[in-house]
């Protein structure tokens, strides 16, 4: 597979990573509590594809529920540009509304029923690996 390079983050620039890509890709709309409250799109990549290029000191950390996923906060402007998932606990989540793709990337976008996580969440596994 061929990979692209994305590069995302936060509003006020204190957080910037880096996404490989493949020239097709899926997004997830997730109607959970918090995904509907921050308008999250999910794009789940595993950990050996992301990197985080600064603002490791600009993060917050909220954890809710299971206290499984660990959601990361720009603590300055407030934007999650991304999250360790509680379904890919191996890779991330990156915000596909924080990504600046490069052209030529195909998109396909879905629904994910976050409302029912525990008889849903199976189907991403595959997306960090």
């Amino acid at each position: 597979m061929n990979l692209v390079k994305a590069r995302g983050g936060c509003h006020c620039g204190r957080v910037e990573f880096e996404v490989s890509l493949g020239e097709e890709i899926t997004v997830q709309h997730c109607n959970c509590s918090v995904c509907t409250m921050t308008g999250f799109v999910h794009l789940i990549v595993p950990a050996s594809r992301f990197n985080l290029l600064k603002g490791r000191d600009a993060l917050s950390e909220y954890r809710f529920g299971s206290k499984t996923a660990i959601h990361l906060f720009c603590a300055h402007c407030g934007i999650k540009s991304f999250y360790v998932p509680r379904s890919n606990p191996n890779g991330f989540s990156v915000n596909f509304r924080c990504v600046r793709l490069p052209g030529g990337v195909k998109v396909t976008e879905e629904s994910f029923d976050g409302k029912n996580w525990e008889s849903d969440a199976e189907r991403l596994r595959h997306l960090s690996e």
